[in-house]
């Protein structure tokens, strides 16, 4: 777990996430290894009481958290809202860990 600000990136649409911190990153980026596929790791995530599948975006050294709009009006939050993140390899099924 860990607690971060939901930042907005601009683009032809804007997309918002939470950076994890660089230790955290680094630790899931070994964890995860067999699951990265093009640099981004399928999570499990929580963030208030709504959990959510996802992909992790690597960026310069971390990976950010996208945050779905459907996660954002369910918890009402929005850029600049500090929130507490839960998250864990989207494992296949037949491949816990």
């Amino acid at each position: 777990m860990f607690d971060g600000e939901i930042i907005e990136w601009r683009g032809p649409a804007p997309y918002f996430f939470v950076a994890m911190p660089e230790s955290d990153s680094a630790q899931l980026r070994e964890e995860a290894r067999s699951l990265i596929y093009w640099g981004q790791v399928p999570v499990h995530v929580v963030i208030g009481g709504t959990g959510f599948r996802t992909a992790l975006f690597p960026r310069v050294g971390r990976y950010l958290v996208p945050v779905k709009a459907a996660v954002r009006q369910a918890e009402d939050l929005g850029e600049g809202d500090a929130v507490a993140v839960t998250l864990r390899p989207a494992w296949r099924d037949n491949e816990q860990r």
